[in-house]
């Protein structure tokens, strides 16, 4: 059963916030309406349960959260939860939308006992939370490129090229200083910028003004519906492990969470969820997932 609190978040990005806020409605009416077929007899049965409060990102992250057309929450990480649920009777999950950063913030105090967001591992993150030993899912980057464009598969490509303005903090950039450190003689140009558009980067690109950008597929697919820029998934670069993330006192839960994760692996389970939102298994290599088509 699917308890839910509320939690409004203003954005700092003026152009996101009627998003995230319908979203946080949409959400939030979708697990409500789920606790209309609850009978007195369940609620009795999970007050022996203990509460595991989860906070979940309130913007819209196609196919890792997002809301259907009956405004149900759906996804990647909403169909993950469900199968940690029923591996973990014994807790019951109330879940808390909120900005990502507060949400981290929020699992740093105690206020959540973890959070969900594809969140990437870095040092820095490392040192306020605890990661489970397992990843539950991935995220694809990819070098987006002109159709026209077939030089371009791999990071060691756009030696000498031009990429657009990239933040310089994230899980991305992180990967692009580890490419430069890795590569000294032959580095990345990288031009940093507080805040790029996506969309506005994608535009450069397609106009020519840049050689590629890199980002995750899923990012690409979503902004692309939009757009429909005379772009392509020119090549996947990485597969970057998504983590939970945990209070720093809850080892027990990250424990018992971690090794259902690994069970609904081994079942198959989060394979088949992959091929489900993702159109692809990510639980396999680079090569055969090179192999597959991304430009939806």
């Amino acid at each position: 059963m699917l308890f839910i609190t509320r939690q409004t978040e203003i954005s700092i990005r003026r152009n996101k916030t009627m998003k995230k806020l319908c979203f946080t409605l949409t959400l939030a009416i979708g697990l409500i309406m789920a606790l209309g077929g609850c009978s007195q007899s369940s609620s009795s049965e999970n007050r022996d349960k203990k509460v595991v409060k989860v906070a979940l990102s309130d913007e819209v992250n196609p196919p890792f959260l997002f809301t259907d057309e009956q405004n149900e929450p759906i996804g990647y990480d909403m169909d993950y939860l469900k199968q940690l649920e029923k591996k973990l009777p014994e807790y019951e999950f109330e879940y808390t939308l909120g900005e990502e950063e507060t949400n981290l913030v929020g699992v740093s105090t105690g206020k959540y006992d973890f959070a969900i967001n594809w969140f990437f591992k870095n040092p820095e993150r490392e040192e306020k939370f605890l990661y489970p030993a397992h990843e539950y899912g991935y995220s694809l980057t990819a070098l987006v490129t002109q159709k026209s464009r077939n030089d371009i598969k791999t990071l060691n490509n756009m030696v000498g090229k031009k990429f657009p303005p990239v933040s310089a903090t994230g899980g991305l950039r992180a990967i692009l200083n580890a490419y430069n450190k890795e590569h000294p003689t032959k580095p990345l140009k990288l031009e940093s910028m507080d805040n790029p558009s996506t969309a506005e980067n994608l535009k450069l690109v397609d106009k020519g003004k840049a050689d590629a950008i890199f980002l995750n597929v899923t990012t690409f697919n979503e902004v692309q519906k939009q757009l429909k820029l005379n772009l392509k998934v020119g090549g996947i670069v990485s597969k970057e492990p998504t983590w939970l993330v945990f209070n720093k006192n809850n080892q027990k839960l990250a424990d018992k969470i971690d090794k259902a994760t690994v069970e609904l692996q081994n079942q198959g389970t989060l394979e088949n969820l992959a091929k489900k939102w993702f159109k692809v298994n990510f639980f396999k290599d680079l090569k055969y997932i090179n192999q597959q088509n991304f430009n939806f």
